[in-house]
């Protein structure tokens, strides 16, 4: 039996279970940033932040993730952004680093998101079609009949887009403004039917 299958008693973990379970969450981190639109190293910086105990340095991110200095720079300034990190100071560290810890408070960090990227994302897509309507109605008188219909058709499928995405953006407003009125700590159970 090797040190790290230790058998501790029953269900207390050892320390191989303990790394097996840390590395399943960085790697479902990882995935989900990857589903979400950002790089799988964000989601392993989050989650080495999130289950350690205390504020790391960006040294002790590289060291832990053996990945170079400069993507986690670059990664860690993205979660600082987003409001998933933020730098912290270390009494007793007597050195000029950095140090992070992870936003524990999630209902936090997904307002964050949904407000800035989200949000912008449905704004700019509503501007792209109602610029892109408006160009081809100044335009519609000059073309021939054909492409007159086509444009027609481009028009009326824009619009019927953009009520998809105004509704969305109420729908998005609603739930961070129902989110902002909630205390979420207090919700431990969701019953869906």
């Amino acid at each position: 039996m090797t040190d790290d299958k230790k058998v501790v008693g029953h269900g207390v973990p050892s320390q191989d279970d303990l790394r097996q379970v840390h590395d399943s969450m960085l790697n479902g981190l990882a995935q989900l940033a990857d589903y979400f639109g950002f790089s799988k190293v964000m989601g392993q910086l989050y989650g080495t932040l999130l289950m350690n105990q205390g504020a790391l340095s960006l040294d002790d991110l590289m060291e832990r993730l053996n990945i170079s200095k400069a993507s986690v720079s670059m990664n860690m300034r993205s979660l600082e952004i987003l409001g998933m990190v933020r730098q912290v100071w270390v009494k007793s560290s007597g050195d000029r680093r950095k140090y992070y810890e992870a936003e524990t408070d999630f209902w936090q960090i997904i307002t964050n998101i949904i407000s800035g990227r989200e949000m912008r994302d449905v704004e700019r897509a509503i501007q792209v079609m109602e610029d892109n309507s408006a160009r081809l109605l100044s335009a519609l008188e000059a073309m021939g009949e054909q492409d007159q219909e086509t444009a027609r058709l481009y028009v009326q499928r824009m619009s019927q887009m953009q009520s998809l995405f105004r509704f969305a953006q109420m729908v998005i407003t609603q739930i961070l403004a129902q989110a902002r009125q909630t205390d979420m700590t207090s919700v431990s159970h969701i019953e869906l039917e």
